[in-house]
């Protein structure tokens, strides 16, 4: 896939063309990040392999279904690896792959963005709330 710089740098007359996104082979971008568990998952992952019991105790809010779901969506992805190991009952481990690896330092900007313009949103927030009242 062809990257967004060209769509992201600004034409000389400053108008949005057309054409901007032509170059870009597709518009969904595989980056899973947004979503509610995924950032959360990859970070219990940071620190090595893990069970699915043990992913369950810092994400009680999740159900199973949804976390198998979101798991699956992963591997799918190519951010985790997962290994049935043999025994009664079978263990299922889940690793992070280069790829989801990679996506820590993305989200470690991101947080980081997010704590450096915390304040400035949230009082943006409150602004265009009391705007625009319900």
């Amino acid at each position: 896939m062809a990257d967004m710089g060209e769509a992201l740098s600004h034409p000389d007359d400053g108008k949005l063309r057309p054409d901007m996104f032509d170059h870009c082979e597709d518009t969904t971008y595989p980056v899973r990040v947004g979503d509610k568990w995924t950032g959360r998952i990859l970070v219990c992952l940071r620190d090595g392999t893990r069970r699915f019991s043990e992913l369950r105790v810092p994400l009680p809010a999740v159900t199973p279904k949804v976390l198998t779901e979101s798991l699956r969506a992963m591997e799918r992805d190519g951010l985790l690896t997962r290994v049935e190991r043999p025994g009664v009952p079978a263990r299922v481990e889940y690793s992070l792959t280069p790829v989801g690896r990679g996506l820590l330092e993305f989200m470690d900007s991101a947080c980081r963005w997010n704590r450096d313009n915390r304040e400035d949103i949230l009082g943006a927030r409150r602004a265009w709330a009391g705007r625009h009242p319900a």
